[in-house]
């Protein structure tokens, strides 16, 4: 074997050996082919000959491989389940207290209420935040062009309320939820209040979301059985769809039994 054909099978296998070490962190071709010294487009040619797919393809079947292995320990959740909602199941930990809307305020769409909205900066990029007296009422991850459409969206359940733009409330609700990722120390005391609006079916799947422990993912089926409605899965897809606070109901944490993340 040439020196040459030696110094290509080492910097693929660096290559290897870097997208593995930094699935969760999904590094794209640029920074692969930086991290082994080459071109971009370089990397994509010899990495493609020498391992039959491409840095792209390689990252997206470890990924599926890490999911299917996460689906496989479903105990977590059964395990989490019982702990209630303020256990060891919740996100990072947070401390967070969670309030329903009864059959009859869901149906006022919000009447009376005073819902006081925002851009905040945030560890994943702008943040639309969304409060009430209540309660979080919605959390988005936003683009500037898109934050209008974000916000129809996210006040769409309350559509009776008074709404009052207050950039510097959403700035103190993004430091207390993002506190455990940023590092910084929350300030205000007592639980971060979460208010839910939705029919009977959806408030049973984002309860359930909830249960759902830091970094472990359950497929929709699993949350369908825990709420006792196992040939529901489908039903429960648009229920996760349909949660208006992101992040702290973590929707994210679900994904296809095949261990594709679909939409």
């Amino acid at each position: 074997m040439s020196r040459k054909t030696m110094d290509q099978l080492n910097t693929v296998g660096r290559a290897l050996d870097y997208i593995e070490a930094h699935v969760e962190d999904q590094p794209g071709l640029d920074e692969v082919a930086q991290a082994v010294g080459m071109s971009p487009f370089q990397c994509q040619r010899l990495f493609s000959r020498m391992v039959g797919v491409s840095p792209k393809k390689f990252l997206q079947f470890l990924t599926l491989q890490r999911a299917k292995a996460a689906l496989e320990d479903a105990s977590v959740l059964d395990a989490s389940y019982d702990a209630g909602l303020s256990g060891p199941g919740r996100l990072h930990d947070l401390f967070v207290s969670v309030e329903a809307a009864t059959p009859g305020e869901f149906k006022a769409r919000g009447e009376g209420m005073t819902i006081r909205h925002g851009i905040a900066e945030g560890p994943f990029g702008p943040t639309l935040i969304l409060a009430s007296e209540r309660g979080i009422t919605g959390l988005a991850f936003v683009e500037a062009s898109t934050d209008g459409a974000a916000l129809d969206e996210l006040s769409a359940p309350y559509r009776a309320a008074s709404f009052i733009e207050d950039g510097n409330h959403a700035e103190a609700l993004a430091a207390r939820i993002f506190a455990p990722i940023t590092g910084q120390h929350a300030t205000a005391a007592g639980p971060l209040r979460l208010f839910l609006s939705g029919t009977p079916f959806q408030l049973k799947v984002w309860e359930a979301l909830l249960r759902v422990p830091p970094g472990a993912l359950v497929a929709y089926d699993d949350i369908a059985k825990r709420i006792r409605q196992p040939g529901a899965a489908r039903a429960v897809g648009s229920a996760v769809g349909a949660n208006l606070i992101s992040y702290l109901v973590p929707c994210h944490r679900v994904i296809q039994r095949s261990g594709y993340f679909g939409n």
